[in-house]
């Protein structure tokens, strides 16, 4: 698939933020017609074991009290590669000071794509004000996408 009109987003894990956001952005671009598409990936080095089932209970509840059924529900986390850069035109990682490390150390060459938002893990935030600060940038990237496609 080209990448032309693809979103990456990374988090850590690939299982609480980054699934959110993937979700969010497919849906609101799906009912907005804009085309483009997300996927999501993990930018640690191995995925966590404490991390149970295909995606976090906090990020499904939050789907589904939007009435959105989450079209990746039942795929795992999957870790990132630089083929997953090859197919994205944006690349978002959801915590700068979490993620710009481990994205320049596994990905050097391509670090300098990366868009990088403020939204903290679980432990330092609690997933209602995480996962309403995603929608809101997640609604900030559409804004300016719709903007790009004038």
């Amino acid at each position: 698939m080209s990448k032309t009109n693809r979103v990456l987003f990374l988090c850590t894990g690939n299982y609480y933020r980054s699934r959110y956001a993937e979700e969010i952005f497919n849906h609101r671009v799906g009912h907005e017609g804009l085309g483009w598409h997300a996927f999501s990936r993990a930018v640690a080095e191995t995925l966590s074991p404490q991390n149970v089932g295909p995606i976090s209970p906090y990020a499904l509840e939050a789907l589904q009290a939007k009435g959105i059924a989450p079209g990746g529900a039942t795929r795992n986390p999957v870790l990132c590669t630089l083929d997953d850069f090859a197919q994205a035109e944006l690349v978002v990682a959801l915590k700068d000071a979490e993620h710009r490390p481990m994205v320049a150390q596994r990905f050097a060459g391509v670090a300098h794509r990366v868009q990088y938002w403020d939204v903290d893990d679980i432990e330092y935030l609690d997933p209602k004000t995480a996962l309403g600060k995603i929608d809101e940038q997640v609604g900030l990237l559409i804004g300016s996408l719709q903007i790009r496609a004038r």
